[in-house]
């Protein structure tokens, strides 16, 4: 059986991705998407077994630079290369000599001079990890840089909701709250029309970017016609943590208005997908009821991003 798998593997790699990096969903195109996803399927296998670890980049060594909190992205990384049995090591912003005032391309220099091969980024600058691609010499992941991209979330996305409604060509998809804050709903637009689908994006307007429409992205500000047009929605945190200033009067006044309720969804009389890609402020964008509900596939997210992140690294390893 791992013999087979791995007999597999070596035919998928010999197709490899037309970028050295992964910087953005924008820089990806069709096939990569397509490629990816093909290759999660059978990393999928994988995590699903009894035994699941494989030896496919045993030979590499792989720093985790998380310059911004995280739990899920984090864990979901270090889990994926831990499967694909890479040495791995972890560092943040508070116990690196970034705090001293040294530079990023320095301190990656010097993780890289120990012969480490791959670097996984995610950083509060908008651009960080393209600025860190020109500038050192290694391959560099993005995991997230500001309000930039996400693209590793927007592939998991993509793949879990094309697991539960087929292709998404022509499909409808929704994205709901703070878009303006958010690198998730940019790498999402890009990932969902890539794959043929429509993207409308709801919220407050002091919340849209004036830009968003030039994206081909239409904009609904009530909730329920929102949802009544859509396939499947994706409902975004408010990211307090990002605002300098209020963008709207009280949260209660967002929750009356955008926050997602069983009363809402049993309104629009159709079955949707509903997503979060977490984490999840209950009570706010979404109830309890309705995250915890058969229509939401939040767990499902989470698993495909453990065996998405496999296949980026994996295919991404035949460029080093």
């Amino acid at each position: 059986m791992t013999m087979r798998i791995l007999y597999i593997w070596k035919e998928i790699i010999m197709s490899n991705l037309s970028v050295n990096h992964l910087l953005g969903i924008k820089y990806l195109s069709l096939k990569d998407i397509e490629q990816i996803f093909e290759t999660t399927d059978h990393f999928k296998e994988v995590i699903n077994r009894k035994i699941k670890k494989v030896p496919s980049l045993r030979d590499l060594t792989i720093a985790n630079l998380f310059f911004e909190n995280s739990t899920r992205t984090k864990i979901s990384f270090e889990l994926a290369q831990k499967r694909l049995s890479a040495d791995v090591v972890n560092l943040s912003s508070s116990a690196s000599s970034v705090s001293k005032g040294e530079t990023l391309i320095d301190t990656v220099n010097n993780i890289l001079s120990m012969k480490v091969d791959m670097i996984v980024l995610r950083h509060p600058s908008p651009g960080a990890s393209v600025f860190l691609s020109k500038n050192v010499n290694s391959c560099i992941i993005n995991a997230g840089d500001g309000t930039h991209e996400h693209p590793t979330q927007a592939l998991l996305d993509a793949y879990s909701l094309n697991q539960k409604i087929g292709s998404l060509k022509n499909k409808n998809i929704l994205i709901v709250g703070d878009i303006l804050h958010s690198r998730v709903a940019m790498s999402n637009i890009y990932a969902y029309q890539m794959l043929g689908a429509n993207v409308k994006v709801c919220g407050p307007k002091s919340l849209i970017p004036k830009y968003i429409e030039s994206f081909d992205v239409s904009i609904e500000t009530n909730l329920t016609k929102a949802l009544k047009w859509c396939d499947g929605v994706n409902m975004l945190r408010i990211q307090n943590e990002r605002m300098s200033e209020s963008y709207f009067p009280t949260v209660r006044e967002y929750v009356q208005q955008f926050g997602l309720n069983k009363k809402i969804l049993d309104s629009i009389e159709k079955e949707i997908i509903i997503m979060h890609p977490g984490p999840i402020n209950r009570g706010v964008e979404i109830t309890s009821e309705v995250a915890d509900s058969e229509q939401a596939i939040i767990l499902d997210q989470v698993e495909n991003g453990v065996a998405i992140r496999m296949a980026i690294m994996y295919l991404l390893a035949s460029k080093i």
